[in-house]
């Protein structure tokens, strides 16, 4: 469908998915997406001329549909042909009416099989089914949970997301009836990767419970590495602050982790797979050895029965 040499997306961070790092993967054999996140419309533009400048391997583009800069980022998808377009945080009924016509490939995120249907009835080519264990804003179904119930309630290619790291996640994606993964944490350790070095450094310390999930009394769960911002979200919480001083206290702060480095009181998101990642290399180098990794597990099983 997609013309790429691996079954793999790497997912739409903001202010980590940018030109470089989408291209990366796209030259390593996946799909490589920059996130418009709420960038302005003239410096996501920018992003991707400059990966078309960068790769000349299909490559994605994620749009947040409750982004105030959603419309814009769908025009410039139209403007450049974009490839594939994933979406999430919304319905996407208006993306699908206005990219599909033009052959671009959209690919809803979901976290419910009620919301798998209803994209697919809506026109969908295909649907990430994110679990709970990802970084950033999450469900409430785990990928082991969501996945195979998804695979059973639509007709669409699935591709698998949440808590995949390494070759043994991605041959058990597989197993679930996948057809592809998405991962995100485990790129933002990579070379090309322009996020701040102490960001990268804190994912790669990361044990299996340095994740919080804040936000939950809101409706917009999300999931960071813990540091003080998060203990003050979760002060908020118990208090059950207004939105608006969850707003407040969260204003600016994604930036202030991942571009300026505030490991205490910067927004890192990042999933439970960051207890995974153990080093930084080259994009491409990561793809070969998960899909290496994974074809070991499969054969190893083969050779059991």
């Amino acid at each position: 469908m997609l013309g790429i040499e691996y079954p793999l997306f790497q997912g739409g961070m903001a202010w980590v998915a940018n030109a470089p790092l989408a291209a990366a993967v796209s030259n390593g054999g996946g799909l490589g997406i920059i996130a418009a996140a709420t960038m302005p419309p003239d410096a996501l533009e920018q992003e991707i001329l400059k990966i078309k400048a960068l790769t000349d391997r299909p490559f994605g583009l994620n749009i947040m549909l409750m982004s105030p800069t959603a419309a814009d980022a769908t025009e410039l998808a139209a403007k450049h042909k974009v490839p594939v377009v994933t979406t999430g945080a919304g319905i996407p009924g208006k993306v699908l009416k206005r990219l599909k016509p033009l052959g671009t490939v959209v690919i809803p995120v979901v976290a419910s099989v009620a919301y798998a249907k209803r994209v697919e009835k809506q026109g969908a080519d295909a649907v990430v089914a994110e679990g709970m264990e990802s970084g950033g804003h999450i469900g409430e179904l785990t990928t082991m949970v969501l996945v195979p119930q998804v695979v059973s309630a639509v007709g669409i290619p699935v591709i698998a997301a949440g808590g995949i790291a390494d070759g043994r996640g991605i041959a058990a994606a597989g197993a679930l009836g996948a057809d592809g993964v998405q991962l995100g944490t485990r790129f933002i350790c990579c070379t090309e990767c322009t996020a701040h070095d102490n960001f990268k450094q804190a994912v790669i310390r990361a044990k299996d419970r340095d994740t919080a999930v804040t936000g939950q009394s809101t409706g917009h769960p999300v999931r960071c590495l813990r540091n003080k911002l998060t203990a003050e979200f979760e002060k908020l919480e118990y208090r059950h602050a207004s939105d608006v001083e969850f707003d407040s206290l969260g204003t600016g702060k994604l930036r202030g982790g991942i571009v300026d480095g505030d490991l205490e009181w910067g927004s890192l998101m990042a999933g439970q797979s960051a207890a995974m990642v153990n080093d930084i290399r080259p994009a491409a180098d990561i793809i070969r050895d998960l899909f290496s990794e994974a074809g070991a597990v499969l054969q190893k099983i083969d050779s059991e029965r």
